[in-house]
């Protein structure tokens, strides 16, 4: 069975190329570097939400369509609210750069995406 990160890939590059976009020229319209895309594309990189966002949106398409094709499940409104949330925050924010939005916005999904951390047991 594929990785969903491969299956994910495969359906951006389709969508790319059925739009006829280059990698160069969709990688710019999302915001990312075109080896970044193309790591994404091949399955060897996971895209954070952040650019599963920027992504559909270059498409004109959903993201939840992206997500469901490449069998991730959809609909946690919950974790949809917290990260809205924390959005907001940093978009309003003037002491921060839109590429620093960005890269805080990485981060936290990559953390969410890793699961909680055990807690280390106190001695006692």
């Amino acid at each position: 069975m594929r990785r969903p990160s491969a299956q994910l890939g495969e359906i951006i590059r389709r969508q790319r190329e059925f739009n006829k976009f280059t990698l160069r020229q969709f990688a710019e319209m999302a915001g990312i570097s075109n080896p970044y895309l193309s790591q994404i594309e091949r399955g060897l990189r996971a895209p954070s939400a952040t650019v599963i966002d920027a992504i559909p949106r270059s498409l004109n398409i959903s993201a939840d369509i992206l997500y469901e094709q490449a069998g991730f499940p959809v609909g946690d409104r919950e974790g949809d609210d917290a990260r809205a949330r924390i959005e907001a925050a940093l978009e309003a924010d003037p002491a921060l750069a839109p590429r620093q939005r960005r890269a805080l916005m990485e981060i936290y999904d990559a953390m969410v995406m890793a699961g909680p951390v055990p807690r280390p047991r106190r001695r006692s």
